[in-house]
């Protein structure tokens, strides 16, 4: 009801601005026309008339902001309300009915795997709220080099246990180019709420037929893509930069039939942003689906990450070895003894 009312507000206060900013423009012509001998008069009426439509303006633009956060913030307030109820009431219900009813153990292995998931879905809305009021801090976090391979393996993992998905349903595909280059400098935890953030938001809003593909790549050598696309609800180009507002939630039909507290996007480009990254989504329209983007510096060699290459030989043992080598192989002949690729070994006798 309360948002019903902040909508139809929104025109009211529309109309009222446009009014006085045409009030205010006719005033200055009226004041032009009439003053238009005395310079210094006229001077000062155009300036004080054009102050006062700016005024106007930018009145109306903060009153129809204020009005649209005021109905962000009580959607992510009815929306957190449902997700804490919710799962208490169910989780209540069943442990009313196991101390007032002697059940089999089927039935209570079965309402003990509810009430977990309860649990979970309870704590994971907890721990958003949480994540989302310490995601604008300006603070520093623990970095170190991570594998963005590992945590996104992980994070598909988790996502595929949690809403029982196969892999035809949730794909993983890895296109970096080494291992070195899917190494970032971040904290852990903060990287996987960002990714399982990614992850639940594609399969909430892909409906009943998922179908979702999750690629790590490498656009260049200084950074790794994690790029998930889905078929789902989409979105039309100028939602694209919305979605990532706090509290902000699409306002389409099919976006509302689906719970959410809006700040699960939010979490991800404050994420992004304090590991020196960037997020971003596409879309060709409502209905064709969407791709989201996590966007990451690739870690540097000096950090310690990507030294070594997967199955790879040392950095030392490549290259030059045949070239230090050859000086050995005259100045060694009769010793019974021949260089290696890494220095000596006794020959075979």
């Amino acid at each position: 009801m309360i948002r019903g009312s902040h909508r139809r507000s929104i025109p009211l206060f529309i109309a009222v601005g446009s009014v006085l900013v045409g009030l205010a423009v006719a005033l200055n012509i009226g004041w032009i026309v009439i003053s238009w001998r005395e310079g210094l008069l006229l001077a000062v009426g155009v300036v004080v008339s054009l102050l006062i439509v700016a005024g106007v303006v930018l009145n109306t633009i903060f009153l129809v902001r204020e009005i649209r956060r005021n109905e962000q913030q009580d959607g992510f307030l009815n929306a957190v309300t449902h997700e804490l109820k919710t799962p208490v009431a169910s989780i209540r219900l069943y442990l009313e009915t196991l101390q007032s009813r002697v059940v089999d153990e089927a039935t209570r292995a079965e309402f003990y795997r509810v009430m977990m998931e309860d649990t979970q879905r309870l704590q994971s809305t907890i721990e958003q709220v949480l994540m989302a009021g310490a995601a604008g801090a300006a603070h520093s976090v623990g970095r170190q080099p991570l594998s963005m391979r590992e945590l996104t393996e992980e994070s598909v993992a988790l996502c595929r246990a949690r809403h029982h998905l196969g892999d035809e349903h949730l794909q993983f595909d890895n296109r970096c180019v080494t291992e070195s280059r899917s190494m970032v400098m971040g904290n852990r935890e903060d990287l996987l709420a960002a990714l399982r953030n990614l992850l639940e938001n594609a399969v909430k809003y892909s409906g009943k037929h998922i179908r979702i593909v999750v690629t790590l790549r490498n656009p260049d050598s200084s950074r790794v893509q994690f790029q998930i696309s889905d078929e789902g609800v989409g979105m039309s180009a100028s939602e694209t930069k919305r979605i990532f507002k706090r509290f902000y939630r699409i306002p389409s039909a099919a976006s509302m039939r689906v719970k959410g507290t809006g700040l699960g996007l939010f979490i991800v480009a404050q994420m992004a942003k304090r590991h020196g990254g960037r997020a971003f989504a596409e879309s060709e329209g409502p209905g064709r689906g969407s791709i989201f983007t996590l966007e990451l510096p690739v870690a540097p060699l000096e950090s310690g990450a990507g030294l070594f290459e997967e199955g790879a030989e040392p950095v030392a043992a490549r290259g030059d070895a045949d070239e230090h080598s050859a000086p050995l192989r005259v100045a060694l002949p009769a010793t019974g003894v021949e260089p290696g690729p890494m220095g000596t070994k006794e020959r075979a006798r």
